[in-house]
């Protein structure tokens, strides 16, 4: 069982989902961290100001560590991937989102390890089979992107393998946002973006539709705060510990939707980010920009119901309560999670 002491591995430690993960487990009383990344983006290394963790160690460095060091890991957050979803070089997706992650997954197996790992919404493609995280349909997700082929491929293959860890699930993230993404560049949330386009302008971009279903700004996305997002992971680790009285987990193996359930407008994100700010709103539309224009989607929403039955219930952040939080605590001084 997992106690304070607990040697826990969180890989992507110094990204935006993982530092947040490392932060929180922090918060819980979990020091004993082994936090796995590449570590040389300046950028990133104030994600990590003021964790606490046992050892970090270079992600193509980490196996071979394990091999010297064989320490007694009670769980593993697998978080690390590279998650551009305008990066076209499949190889390097192969290799961190694919390749890695089996050598993840099969250690894990091998030492007996309890393991939750990010998949990601980016796998529905433009939603055709809809957002039910059903294992039924993963095979036949048409995913637009390098980025989400390769996790769709691991999903794929996670569900292919006889020999599993003693607990596992893979977490489809929806949109998520919040602080620590400052490092994202390009792939950073429309929130941050919003803001500081407010800071300097006065006035938010947003892409105008080119579909006629969609009218511009009311391209629909699942947004999820990142608070939210590193708790339902927590949870996974408390609840993947159980079994009933009869020795069977509480709590399925397999893979999970990770959103709110409830779409909503790019519109109404900018909206709320003015509100933040105690701004009027003030929009204006530009073209996509040709290389994504094909591999856009303009309408994501995470059927939750699975989770909900497998038993998390915590009350979730709504839209204009994650923007409030991010913009006011944490945007507007430049603070880290």
């Amino acid at each position: 069982m997992i106690n304070k002491e607990s040697i826990i591995v969180v890989t992507g430690a110094a990204g935006f989902i993982g530092s947040c993960m490392a932060g929180y487990l922090n918060e819980q009383g979990f020091e004993n961290l082994i936090l796995v990344d590449e570590f040389d983006e300046d950028e990133k290394e104030l994600n990590l100001h003021e964790k606490k963790y046992a050892v970090r160690i270079e992600r193509e460095n980490f196996f071979d560590w394990l091999d010297i060091e064989k320490p007694d890991i009670k769980f593993v957050f697998h978080l690390g991937a590279r998650t551009d979803t305008t990066e076209f070089d499949y190889a390097i997706h192969q290799h961190l989102n694919v390749d890695y992650s089996q050598k993840i997954w099969n250690y894990c197996t091998k030492h007996n390890i309890p393991l939750v790992y990010a998949s990601s919404a980016a796998t529905y493609g433009s939603g055709e089979l809809g957002y039910a995280d059903d294992h039924e349909i993963i095979e036949r997700l048409q995913p637009l992107n390098p980025y989400g082929i390769s996790k769709n491929e691991f999903d794929k293959w996670a569900l292919q393998q006889e020999s599993k860890p003693p607990f596992w699930a893979g977490l489809k993230f929806f949109n998520v946002y919040g602080p620590n993404e400052y490092h994202k560049a390009r792939m950073a949330s429309m929130i941050f973006h919003g803001f500081h386009q407010i800071k300097q302008n006065g006035f938010v971009k947003l892409f105008k539709s080119h579909k006629k279903d969609f009218n511009d700004g009311e391209q629909l996305r699942d947004f999820i705060y990142v608070k939210d997002v590193i708790k339902v992971c927590y949870w996974f680790m408390e609840i993947g510990q159980q079994t009933t009285d009869n020795r069977q987990q509480i709590v399925p193996n397999g893979i999970y939707n990770v959103g709110t359930g409830k779409a909503r407008s790019f519109k109404d994100l900018v909206k709320a980010t003015f509100d933040a700010l105690e701004i009027n709103p003030e929009i204006k539309y530009i073209d996509m920009p040709e290389d994504i224009r094909d591999k856009y989607q303009y309408f994501t929403e995470a059927k939750m119901e699975k989770i909900k039955l497998a038993g998390y219930t915590s009350p979730l952040y709504t839209l204009e309560e994650g923007i409030s939080d991010y913009v006011r605590n944490y945007l507007a001084n430049n603070r880290y999670y």
